[in-house]
């Protein structure tokens, strides 16, 4: 059982309580149990999406051909939040993931009318434009928003993607 709980509290970052309430939860059943930890990831955003976000971060990414770069603006509610490891390590995902996947969008519902009326199909032209929807670069079996969900059940704070920037030469 204490290995579990390490196992999930290292893919997780959630606290041991958390974790084995969760194996509880599963009756022992670890990959029950990470399905029960992401649900309440999904349940904690949903409560806290109201709240104000008025701290974070801006942060960049350069490739490293100097070529492309990105700027990502990331809320939080608390400058306390922003300092932590996990959320700077979040936003600087974020940045290098619009440099490699090429986000158009935040989100579907970023996409203007005019251009929705030339797609065909909007759930595959979604994964590929918005950035809430795509395969997270790093972890690909995770998109974008899943990842924005454990760093809210991480930290306990409404974190809202703000706004991002793409650049590349010749673009």
């Amino acid at each position: 059982m204490l290995d579990k709980i390490k196992q999930l509290r290292d893919m997780t970052s959630l606290g041991i309580n958390d974790c084995k309430n969760a194996l509880k939860e599963a009756n022992g059943d670890f990959d029950e149990a990470l399905k029960v930890l992401k649900k309440r990831g999904a349940q904690m955003l949903a409560k806290k999406s109201q709240r104000e976000t008025s701290q974070g971060l801006v942060d960049s990414y350069i490739h490293f051909s100097g070529n492309m770069g990105a700027l990502v603006e990331v809320n939080c509610e608390t400058d306390f939040v922003a300092k932590t490891d996990v959320f700077k390590k979040f936003v600087k995902d974020l940045a290098m993931q619009v440099v490699a996947a090429n986000a158009q969008y935040l989100t579907r519902e970023d996409i203007p009318e005019s251009e929705l009326k030339d797609i065909g199909n909007i759930d595959d032209y979604a994964k590929q434009a918005c950035l809430m929807e795509q395969p997270f670069i790093k972890e690909s079996k995770k998109i974008i928003s899943e990842y924005l969900k454990e760093i809210v059940s991480q930290t306990g704070e409404n974190i809202v993607v703000k706004r991002f920037v793409r650049f590349a030469i010749g673009e």
